[in-house]
């Protein structure tokens, strides 16, 4: 299935498969939306960057590997370990950045149109993919 849009949920979707379609590091796919939320996969491995969305919160679960994110909060920097398996929501407002030494596979669930890079962030490195997702070709 080729499409310029992403699944709408006409037909199941194996994450595997999905995550197999494309190698681009920190480049999310829309596997399908969810009223107006777009659920994501990303591979990512190294860092990302320093960013905040002002406007929402941004939920992971980890698929395989372990992804770390860095927080800076009112009380000070922390860093949550998610292994495979494992969820987490970063509050909107909370600068954040995720990084993943040894590699990971993500699921993210945002609104529709949110930006990878959030709304504050640090200059976008070149392996980092500023982007609102991309549709799932399958």
């Amino acid at each position: 299935m080729t499409s310029n849009e992403p699944v709408t949920g006409d037909e199941p979707i194996a994450l595997a498969a999905a995550l197999a379609s494309f190698d681009a590091l920190w480049s999310p796919r829309i596997v399908t939306r969810v009223n107006d939320y777009d659920v994501r996969v990303a591979k990512v491995e190294g860092e990302h960057l320093w960013h905040a969305h002002d406007d929402t919160d941004e939920f992971f679960l980890v698929l395989d590997g372990e992804l770390s994110i860095a927080l800076r909060e009112p009380a000070g920097e922390r860093t949550v370990r998610l292994p495979k398996g494992s969820v987490f929501t970063v509050p909107r407002g909370v600068e954040h950045r995720p990084y993943a030494p040894g590699g990971a596979s993500i699921l993210l669930l945002e609104p529709t149109g949110t930006s990878t890079v959030g709304d504050r962030h640090d200059p976008v490195p070149a392996h980092v993919d500023a982007t609102t997702g991309h549709a799932l070709e399958l």
